[in-house]
Formats: C-alpha cells, structure tokens, sequence
C-alpha cells in the first residue's frame, strides 16, 4: 500500500462528515475510545492545548503552534480539514506528518478499521495522536472538529482548554441556539483545567461559568484581560497591533502584566485582533504551568504564525492586479468580518466567486452580500456541495445578479477575466471552494 493507495482507502472506505455531511456524524465516542484503546492511550504521552470554537479556532490554533515552536518546543498541531493534501491536518514544527507514516499507520490498523468501522475523523485524530505520540512532541495544539462534547479529540485532558466564541453554525447537529451551542462546546471543559473564552457574549458566559465551576476549572475570559487598541499595515505587508493590558495582575506571581505593542503577525485578516487576544490569554495560562514561553518568542511566532504553520485560507492574498484574497469563512458571523475588511480594502469593481456546502443558511448570508458585486456562483468539487444552479436563483431572489459555474476553476478563471488591475477578485463561502481555488496555478495578472 502506498501513499495514493492509503489516500484512496481513507477516502473511500471511511465516512467523512465533510464530503458527505450527516451520514458521518456519531452521537458518542463509543468508537473513538475504541481506536484509543487498541493504539495504546497515545493522547496520554505528551501535554496539550485543546482549541474550540465557532470561529477562529483555527487561527487561534496556528498562532498557539507558532509561539511554543519560537519558544523551542516540539510543537504537534492537529487541524482540519485539509486545503490541499491530507498531511495538513497532522503537523510537527509546521512540517506536515511523513507520508510514510501515514501508509504505516493506516495498514497497520486496517484489520482494526473493517472491525470497528470508524469514521474518518475518528480514524485521523487516533492517527495524529499515535504521531505525537511516537515523535515525543513537547506539546500539541489540539483543534476541535465540529462541536466539542462528542468531537473524537476530546479524549484528552490538555494544560487549557479554549473556546474563542459561539455562532450559530452546525445548528442541524449542535443545536438551534446560542446556548445549546456554547453547551456542546463547554463539553471540553475539564475538571481542574483552566478554560479560556476567547470573548464574552451576553447569551452564553453563564453557561460557560456553570461548567467551569461545576468542575473546579478556572475561566478567564481573554476579552477582559487584553483588548486591541489599533492594527496598521507595516510596509513589508505584516498587520501590526497594539494590544493593551486591561489588568495589571499576571498569572506568574510577582509579575505585571504587559502590554504588546507593535505585535506584527503575517494572519491579514481584521478578524485576527480577537485571535491574537486569545492567543495571548491563553500563553498567560500556558506560563502559569509553567511553559516556558518569553516575550521575544510570542513576537517571534505571531509575526511569522503563517509561515511557520503553513496556515493557507484566512485572508490569504493570492495576487494582485487584480486583488486576489481566499477566505474560508462560511457562516454569518465569518462571512459578516469579511465584508468589513472587504469594505476597508480600497478597489475599484468587487468579483466574488461563491460557492457553499448543501446544509448552510444560506439565505441569511446572501441578505448580508453587497449587491453591487458581480457574482460567480460555484460548487466545491465534493458531494455535499451546494448546486451552482441552485445557489444562484436563491442569490438572484435576493437581489445579487451572476452567472453559475460547475467548477471553482471556471468560475475564477472567469472572474480573473473580466476583472481589472484595481478591481478585488474574492474567493469564499466554503473551506472547500477555497481549497480547489488554491489547487489552480492563478494566469498572470495586470501590471
């Protein structure tokens, strides 16, 4: 079995709740606990951070990873779903996990597969831990797939857990509300592990309060502790902010808390300010038990967090002459953070080719869309993709005017076409259409 092979019988043989939706979501870790038992308890042979949240996780995520790699630790990092290659999900110092051991790991318990029949997040989290495991990784960022309570990585007991925020995304399978949501997300709190909330919303801090103290978890609520005051563009392209301290105590005895100016980070997006509060919170309670983590290596990793992570999809510049930006933001609250930044951004003629997965509101995000951009409705090249066709006659009834296309090449190439020097050429609505538009070398653009 090669590489390919591995791929193909991952793919193919294993539900995998992205491609299909529904039909690969477990209600229990019955099987999770499973696959643990039969690796061996791999989770509980390196420390971890656990990251939850309806927005933001990701990022927060990569910032985490890049920080403790600038503080010299053997940092694991485990995220989904992948752009372009699988190994993406699985990463050690920002390297993706060896193909080799992805053929090792995936013969070595296909007996163990067709028994138990797991899905294919359950099959990769148990993967990446046998990974961290066996590569005897300091620490891993832990990333939270779906909802938190049933979500196969939350078998691990980690140094902090962190949810950055609650909106309604997944409603079909976390439920219909703010609340029930933050419910399902307060299922990775843990007894006697501190929990950060990346910000506080008037609908869900007391559910976060009640879990936290029912445990005996400490909860900090990273908004109270930092806020950012300003974000500029340095000339070599970073975003750079000034991040006060709102409280002068700090979680090291006999320290003050700092403030963080000038934190240069190479994540564009306006969204990324919360993140980076999150992320600082977070590395305060890291510090605390004892992570050796200074000052000069949270410059280091927030100012290359990109680069030393790999991260690709939140607000990646991809040309210019015209604009050209991919974002992965899918839901309302992601999609309404675009469209700020989007306004901000100066250009002349706004492109955007959209496309979404089959189980997203997508009324209430296409009420939000400017009506004077030029549409290019489009699907993902997976089976839970919405139609092309479909979307754009719900588009034109509110208001938005486009053609369809069958492909993401298509349709950016299209856009890429009409579009000027001084125009935004911008690529979103679904992880997965953002994924085929990075797979596609992009035609040289004006000068």
């Amino acid at each position: 079995m090669n590489y390919k092979e591995s791929l193909e019988y991952l793919f193919s043989r294993l539900p995998m709740y992205q491609r299909i939706g529904r039909a690969a979501y477990k209600a229990d870790l019955a099987t999770t606990h499973a696959l643990d038992d039969s690796c061996g308890h791999p989770h509980r042979r390196f420390r971890s951070v656990h990251v939850a949240g309806t927005n933001g996780k990701g990022s927060v995520s990569h910032l985490l990873a890049s920080v403790l790699q600038s503080a010299g630790c053997k940092t694991g990092l485990y995220t989904s779903p992948h752009l372009l290659d699988f190994r993406e999900r699985i990463k050690i110092n920002g390297r993706p996990v060896e193909e080799e051991f992805v053929i090792r790991f995936t013969a070595g318990y296909r007996d163990l597969f067709e028994k138990l029949n797991p899905s294919f997040f359950e099959m990769t989290v148990a993967m990446a831990f046998e990974c961290f495991a066996a590569e005897k990784v300091d620490i891993a960022v832990i990333e939270t797939g779906m909802g938190g309570r049933l979500d196969s990585t939350n078998i691990i007991t980690p140094l902090v857990s962190v949810i950055t925020n609650i909106g309604l995304d997944h409603t079909e399978f976390l439920g219909s509300t703010l609340q029930a949501i933050a419910s399902e997300k307060a299922g990775i709190i843990k007894a006697g592990v501190p929990v950060v909330i990346g910000e506080r919303q008037p609908e869900t801090d007391e559910i976060f309060k009640e879990k936290a103290a029912g445990l005996n978890s400490e909860i900090n609520f990273a908004s109270e502790e930092y806020t950012c005051e300003s974000a500029t563009r340095t000339l070599q392209g970073l975003q750079s902010l000034n991040i006060k301290a709102t409280r002068e105590t700090h979680p090291l005895p006999g320290l003050r808390k700092e403030d963080w100016n000038n934190l240069e980070t190479d994540l564009l997006g306006f969204y990324q300010q919360k993140n980076a509060v999150t992320a600082l919170h977070t590395i305060d309670v890291l510090r605390k038990q004892s992570i050796s983590i200074s000052r000069d290596a949270v410059y280091a990793g927030m100012r290359q967090a990109a680069a030393a992570t790999g991260l690709m999809g939140r607000w990646q510049v991809a040309g210019t002459n015209p604009l050209v930006v991919y974002d992965s933001a899918h839901n309302a609250d992601g999609i309404e953070a675009v469209l700020a930044q989007i306004r901000e951004t100066p250009h002349r003629h706004l492109h955007m080719v959209l496309g979404f997965v089959n189980d997203k509101n997508t009324e209430e995000i296409l009420r939000m869309l400017p009506a004077g951009a030029t549409y290019y409705f489009t699907m993902a090249s997976i089976p839970r993709s919405l139609d092309a066709g479909e979307l754009q006659s719900r588009a034109h009834a509110a208001g938005l005017s486009g053609k369809a296309y069958q492909s993401v090449p298509d349709a950016l190439s299209s856009a890429l076409a009409a579009a000027g020097p001084d125009d935004f050429v911008f690529v979103g609505g679904s992880t997965f259409v953002v994924a085929d538009a990075a797979g596609m070398p992009l035609p040289l653009t004006h000068t």
